[in-house]
């Protein structure tokens, strides 16, 4: 297959060669043919014509050759346009150009952590064998495909100083069966955090940041995570109403809930209806936050506020399925500021190569944990789901990977 595309590549390049070479030698000899036809016309007037006649004729054919070279300049000017047009639209290594170039500019709009960026995570390659200190190699204990990039979304919530996590998703870029996998964890999920033993999954973004939480996941799940991506409710609300809206079905008990509670902070914007609903930025994060009530089809509790995220998740992609590339980086621009990341100007741009490349506009949905695979129990964290990780496990890379092997699960 990388032949194949080394191939491709090879052959865009010596097309695009070719056609520069000849549009340079048809250049060269058109001005060639243009000055032989001036000097003909101008010897041809000085036979025919007196010496002052000769001075004028020598003037209008100075003024004709100018007048033409300019017309072949401009001309020269269209070919090279075109052609460097024809480069980035027609051919992969100009649009893998044309991603890089967008990459960088959305990058510098980014909150990027740059202390916790790794250069060297490169998305969408077979995993790196590690060497230990006894020379011996050692692969991760993290499953990671070469079809796959990983990104985990994490929605903060700020309260008096402090933050909590209170929306995690993995969401999975997969080039095999072209597809997003958005992948809910919920957050009362009883895992084990490296320095503080066991608690609910959301506890470990207010004991170490993001950086803790994403170990948490990668070693209570075994798989790879390469990045991730910070809103808080505040930005989150920018970022809707930045979009013009997203679209929402609500229920009838669904509805009534929100004009009747106060998860829709501003009462101005208590007035949604069961149906379909253009959700300004302030309903939809009230709708986002909602768990005491069922949602449209009947999910409760936690189970319905990880449905609602994933809903809105969709909408807004929907949203960015009808706009053009151009369109998209002009909205990316102003939206990006409201993103905290750690992913690097490369990888933004593999994750924006992959998905126009492969045409990427289906989005899959999955929770964690699985239906069958937990246990509702209470304990001294409070109400916690205590997890099948073997089978939660299996479930996680049944739906990213689309198999279940590589299953490592420390016992």
């Amino acid at each position: 297959m990388d032949n194949e595309k080394s191939m491709k590549d090879n052959v865009d390049d010596s097309m695009i060669k070719d056609v520069s070479e000849n549009i340079v030698k048809n250049l060269d000899e058109s001005i060639a043919q243009e000055d032989q036809m001036i000097i003909l016309e101008e010897e041809t007037n000085i036979d025919d014509n007196t010496e002052e006649s000769l001075t004028d004729e020598a003037g209008k054919g100075n003024g004709k050759k100018r007048s033409k070279k300019i017309l072949i300049a401009i001309g020269s000017i269209l070919a090279v346009f075109i052609l460097i047009v024809a480069y980035f639209v027609g051919t992969r290594p100009g649009r893998k150009a044309l991603y890089g170039m967008c990459s960088v500019v959305l990058t510098s709009r980014l909150d990027v952590v740059e202390a916790e960026q790794n250069e060297e995570n490169i998305l969408f390659t077979e995993p790196v064998v590690e060497v230990n200190t006894k020379g011996e190699e050692e692969s991760s204990p993290y499953r990671k495909e070469e079809y796959v990039a990983n990104i985990l979304l994490v929605g903060i919530e700020e309260i008096k100083g402090g933050a909590r996590s209170d929306s995690m998703m993995i969401a999975s870029i997969n080039i095999k069966d072209k597809s997003i996998k958005l992948t809910s964890l919920m957050r009362d999920c009883y895992v084990e955090i490296e320095g503080h033993g066991k608690n609910k999954l959301n506890a470990a973004y207010s004991f170490g940041g993001t950086d803790l939480l994403m170990r948490t996941i990668q070693d209570n799940f075994k798989i790879h995570l390469d990045g991730y991506a910070v809103v808080n409710f505040a930005s989150f609300e920018k970022i809707v109403d930045m979009l013009d809206g997203v679209d929402i079905e609500l229920g009838r008990t669904e509805a009534n809930y929100l004009n009747n509670n106060n998860y829709i902070s501003n009462p101005a914007n208590r007035n949604v209806k069961p149906g379909w609903n253009k959700l300004n930025g302030n309903q939809a994060l009230g709708y986002a936050r909602v768990r005491y009530c069922a949602t449209l089809g009947g999910a409760k509790d936690d189970y319905g506020r990880t449905l609602r995220q994933r809903r809105l998740l969709n909408a807004i992609f929907d949203k960015y399925k009808s706009k053009s590339f151009l369109e998209l980086v002009s909205i990316m621009y102003d939206i990006l500021p409201e993103i905290k990341t750690n992913l690097t100007t490369s990888q933004i741009s593999d994750i924006i190569e992959q998905v126009v490349e492969n045409s990427i506009t289906t989005i899959d949905n999955y929770r964690i944990p699985a239906d069958g695979c937990f246990q509702n129990v209470n304990n001294e964290c409070g109400d916690v789901l205590v997890l099948d990780f073997d089978a939660n496990i299996k479930e996680l890379y049944k739906n990213i990977y689309l198999d279940e092997t590589q299953i490592i699960v420390e016992k």
